[in-house]
């Protein structure tokens, strides 16, 4: 896969996106996201990468937001068309078959902190700085941030980051639940690799299982989610995986030879 903006690369399972545009502390512009978008297709079906993990190129910016550049000419049905393809990409990542791991590694900021909340779960370096600043420029989250967030951090603090335009540094971002774990910037991506690792060595399609019964159900009643859970429950025993799995525990071996069937 080439681009201009993005890097991708597998690594024993796992799939390493980096958005790269450091002059531009890797902010999204309209041809960054089409391209996120066509790789994000690119891996939903390739079955040798088990986890995908999502930094920014640099050391100082995981994603500083749009491209507010881009953004200052544009009319309100452009402004809307830039807002809904931002919308879809950040979607299709969050229900994409694979776990997706944020690795913030600095400015997470309008679109940065919309992309990371897109994401299964998010590790942080400690210089990183997360934030919804739209309202300071005129403007509304356009890629999710007003869903997202209050979904992730509580209505009251979502409603107040979005509101006063405030920004968190890493340990604020820990306690309020955004981020799951805050780490020296130079051990965040030998952290965020090890728990892929970690995610990888399990059978592929009851991860993907729960990951698809976790999103579903936070949409919907709790009677309805259990019902789906029993469906993707029962969907499991026609897989060799699982015949695997349960093999290797009765036989007691600690190896398994999963292979995503």
């Amino acid at each position: 896969m080439s681009y201009n903006n993005i890097k991708f690369e597998k690594q024993e399972g796992i799939g390493v996106l980096t958005i790269d545009r450091p002059k531009a502390l890797n902010a999204l512009n309209s041809e960054t996201l089409l391209e996120l978008n066509d790789c994000i297709g690119k891996i939903e079906a390739d079955k040798e990468v088990k986890v995908l993990v999502i930094t920014g190129g640099g050391d100082k910016s995981f994603v500083a937001g749009a491209d507010i550049k881009e953004m200052s000419t544009k009319n309100a049905v452009d402004g809307r068309n830039f807002g809904k393809v931002g919308q879809d990409v950040f979607t299709r990542i969050e229900n994409m078959p694979q776990p997706v791991i944020a690795a913030v590694n600095g400015f997470a900021l309008g679109g940065g902190c919309e992309l990371a909340c897109a994401c299964d779960f998010r590790y942080a370096s400690e210089n990183a700085l997360f934030g919804q600043p739209e309202v300071g420029l005129g403007i509304t989250p356009g890629f999710g941030g007003t869903q997202r967030l209050p979904r992730l951090v509580g209505r009251g603090i979502g409603k107040e980051l979005i509101y006063t335009a405030a920004n968190i540094k890493a340990d604020e971002a820990f306690r309020i639940g955004l981020v799951n774990k805050v780490v020296p910037q130079e051990e965040l991506m030998p952290t965020v690799m090890k728990v892929a690792k970690k995610i990888a060595g399990n059978a592929p399609i009851a991860v993907q299982l729960c990951k698809a019964a976790i999103n579903r159900g936070i949409q919907c009643d709790v009677i309805t989610g259990i019902a789906y859970e029993d469906e993707v429950f029962g969907l499991c025993f026609s897989t060799e995986d699982q015949k695997e799995g349960m093999a290797a525990f009765m036989e007691k071996r600690k190896e398994k030879n999963f292979q995503g069937k």
